[in-house]
């Protein structure tokens, strides 16, 4: 019988929701029960494929080929629960659902409306595909008071009801400032937070409130006075250094004995060494490496939530404190002096993106790297745009470029047309829609035996997870091959490249996946730990 707590957030925007989340989600693991965490999204669009990184920040894939939320790669991370499809859901297809629905006859005639047929879609999905799950954590994105949430909050009021206490749990976040002119935090604003919430007949049990104070016993008397809750039940979430202490920190808060509280349950007090551990590392490492990031969107590292964390869990690897260096690729093509950035760097990464723009950036990124023999490591675009390098330095191809950015003699990186997923064809052509139209997901790749990727991963066989809609073009593989450039990944039928390497050079490595999306601090992915070992030997030899 599962349980559903039901998290929102007031005052402001950005208050950790999606860590709160995922960190409750970690203690009720530790604790013996099992957990799935669910993102429920106020936002139009279908989807997060389509919109600008500027706008949303990285879109998070799932095994199953769902173009997702970005915290759901923070449930990822934290619980080690795999995310499907049916863990994300945005207004965008709650809408697609219902009207489907309506053109079909699905409601015999009836006038389709908000209540009940969109809030009906909204239950359908939170309970959907839930089997032994004992708690089912659903986040609600936005703000409380926003106009295009109010559907959910309905929706998750309407559950509350229908299921009673026993087996729902409302959760809220929310801001306690702290005002330097007065000198004292200001409940005031948790108070309106929680007063439009119990209009709209949602009575939180649980107050979580982010603050960068400590707040006094009496504040929290204050707060629970006037929002209704005990006293146990304000939990004080001050700002930390590293977000993997955030499961200790409200432990030591009593977050998760309150949870058990409502639902009158018992739990074995929670192991938390493994997070201990890696917060040791985190703030006590062994050494530092600086790794340069070169890419389009560095003025939002939200566009890169995945990739600065998994090479964190490079660095608790390897017992390193891993700095990031952010470069925005454009720089390399206004300035000659540019590439003196990288001289600093002991490894070079060069992210995915979409579009011409700073790609010929990236190109430099990765000559410097095959050059200088520094670490590099290029994913998606960035293995791309390091073969287009490849060959018009190594292979004789001046014009060597890829089809995504307009017609080309030399097609080295062209547009997928089709390709295999599992026994079927799946195809795409250039003036179909972009949403949801990429190879997305995760997909089966061969390794070459005795190439470096065989020996980082230990396997002859792997599964990493796509989104893309150019692909290398394995016409070139010969003559590249014949030119230093080993194809050493590749798909079942041969057919798509899926990572290339130098074997003469220390260490450089592009894969046309994103292996960002599956590494976790317990488990950091096998190549961004070698990406950051080979990096402290490049730190060793400057």
């Amino acid at each position: 019988m599962a349980r559903y707590i039901f998290i929102t957030g007031g005052v402001v925007s950005s208050l950790g929701k999606g860590l709160a989340s995922a960190a409750l989600g970690a203690l009720l693991q530790a604790r013996g029960y099992k957990v799935r965490l669910r993102k429920l999204d106020p936002y139009l669009n279908v989807d997060p494929g389509t919109m600008s990184p500027y706008q949303h920040g990285e879109v998070y894939v799932t095994d199953d080929g769902a173009e997702t939320d970005l915290d759901l790669g923070h449930y990822e991370r934290f619980t080690g629960v795999a995310a499907r499809k049916s863990d994300n859901v945005t207004t965008g297809q709650i809408y697609s659902k219902v009207l489907a629905r309506e053109r079909r006859g699905d409601y015999l005639g009836a006038t389709v409306q908000v209540i009940p047929h969109v809030t009906d879609a909204i239950k359908e999905f939170i309970a959907a595909e839930v089997t032994d799950e004992d708690f089912v954590v659903c986040e609600i994105g936005g703000t409380v008071g926003d106009i295009e949430s109010l559907p959910f909050l309905e929706a998750i009021r309407q559950m509350g009801n229908e299921l009673g206490p026993e087996r729902t749990l409302f959760l809220h976040v929310t801001l306690v400032p702290y005002i330097k002119a007065a000198g004292e935090l200001k409940t005031k604003p948790t108070q309106h937070s929680v007063k439009e919430l119990q209009a709209m007949g949602i009575k939180p049990d649980i107050l979580v409130c982010r603050s960068e104070h400590p707040i006094e016993p009496s504040d929290r008397r204050k707060i629970a006075l006037f929002c209704n809750v005990r006293p146990e039940a304000v939990i004080e979430a001050l700002d930390v250094d590293t977000i993997y202490a955030v499961p200790r920190a409200y432990h030591a808060q009593g977050l998760d004995d309150e949870v058990l509280r409502h639902f009158r349950l018992d739990g074995r007090e929670p192991d938390l060494g493994s997070w201990d551990e890696i917060v040791r590392r985190v703030r006590q490492p062994d050494g530092a490496v600086t790794i340069g990031v070169v890419g389009k969107y560095t003025s939002l590292l939200d566009a890169y939530k995945s990739l600065a964390e998994a090479l964190a869990h490079g660095g608790i690897a390897n017992d390193v404190k891993v700095k990031i260096n952010w470069l925005d690729s454009e720089i390399f093509e206004k300035e000659e002096e540019a590439l003196l950035h990288l001289e600093e760097v002991h490894g070079i990464l060069v992210p995915g993106g979409f579009g011409e723009r700073g790609s010929e950036g990236k190109i430099k990124a990765a000559g410097f790297a095959r050059q200088r023999g520094v670490p590099y490591f290029g994913i998606c675009f960035g293995m791309q745009m390091a073969v287009i390098e490849a060959a018009r330095s190594l292979a004789g191809l001046e014009k060597a470029n890829s089809s995504e950015f307009g017609p080309t003699d030399e097609a080295v990186v062209g547009l997928m047309t089709e390709w295999m997923r599992g026994n079927e064809v799946e195809r795409r052509n250039q003036a179909g829609d972009l949403g949801g139209t990429m190879r997305l997901g995760a997909y089966p790749c061969d390794l070459l035996p005795g190439s470096r990727v065989r020996e980082i991963y230990d396997a002859d066989h792997i599964s990493e997870r796509h989104r893309h809609r150019y692909e290398v073009n394995i016409n070139y593989r010969q003559i590249l091959e014949t030119n230093g450039l080993r194809f050493s990944g590749l798909s079942p039928d041969g057919e798509l490249p899926e990572i290339v390497e130098i074997p003469d050079h220390p260490w450089f490595v592009g894969v046309q996946f994103h292996p960002e999306l599956k590494s976790k601090p317990f488990e950091p992915h096998p190549l961004f730990t070698s990406f950051i070992k080979a990096a402290v030997e490049q730190a060793r030899l400057v």
